[in-house]
């Protein structure tokens, strides 16, 4: 069986991940006075250079010969996959906010609003339908009915569920803990990266805090990754992550204030 603890805390998951994006939408509208069109913005942009364009590049390139090359070798695929994050969602970021956000440029809390789009419906579709599965798994489990999933698949197939099933049962319900620790820190570091690249967007000079961007945003994944290759403790990774995203938000703060002042 799948602890119930463990259950409850997947369900809590999926609130915790509609909830806060549209917290963090209501919040910056009232505090700033803002237009919430900015976080729908971020959340296209999101789904359309993470979830769509880069998988098809991820598709074609890991395909090749270099694609293999990359696979099998633990440092290049976190350096490719920081890298590749970091190029779309940062080139996304900077082409929403350069032409479509044009009218909005004159208030770099903008960038926030963004930021809460962009980062939310990542921590949306990360906590809510990232756990659907694992509740209708682990309640299928628990009460006894596992083989109306396995039933209908053939061999690989069953051998896939299984192989979730018995990850399921063997998870401590603190690793589910982790997930909207995870999600929270991204978020906050998403917000981070907007308003770096804001300033990139809005004035032609600081072109460069895009390649700044880029590099803290591959920095970010690429160290996770490679954390989580070495067996580090979830503790551990996310230690790392919440390091990672203080200093992301320290540069957007420090650039925020330099900028404001010039």
């Amino acid at each position: 069986m799948v602890s119930w603890f463990s259950i409850f805390i997947m369900i809590f998951n999926m609130i915790l991940g509609a909830a806060v994006p549209i917290g963090l939408m209501l919040y910056l509208r009232k505090k700033y006075h803002i237009s919430v069109l900015p976080f729908w913005i971020g959340c296209a942009v999101m789904v359309l250079f993470a979830l769509v364009l880069e998988q098809i590049i991820h598709f074609v390139f890991l395909q090749s010969p270099a694609g293999s090359v990359v696979q099998n070798n633990t440092i290049l695929l976190a350096l490719y996959g920081g890298l590749m994050a970091g190029l779309f969602e940062e080139g996304g970021r900077f082409l929403a906010m350069k032409y479509v956000m044009k009218k909005s440029h004159t208030n770099p809390h903008n960038a926030l609003m963004y930021g809460a789009g962009h980062g939310g419906i990542e921590m949306f579709v990360i906590l809510v339908f990232g756990m659907i599965n694992n509740v209708i798994y682990s309640l299928l489990l628990n009460i006894g009915q596992a083989e109306l999933l396995l039933a209908p698949l053939d061999q690989a197939g069953r051998n896939a569920v299984q192989d979730a099933f018995d990850s399921l049962v063997e998870a401590s319900p603190l690793l589910f803990l982790a997930s909207p620790a995870e999600r929270l820190f991204a978020i906050t570091g998403q917000m981070a990266l907007s308003v770096i690249v804001w300033f990139a967007a809005v004035k032609k000079e600081k072109w460069g805090l895009l390649p700044l961007a880029v590099l803290l945003h591959l920095i970010l994944d690429a160290s996770a990754v490679l954390m989580a290759k070495a067996g580090a403790p979830i503790l551990l990774i996310e230690a790392e992550v919440l390091a990672v995203v203080v200093l992301i938000v320290l540069c957007a703060r420090t650039i925020w204030k330099r900028e404001s002042l010039s």
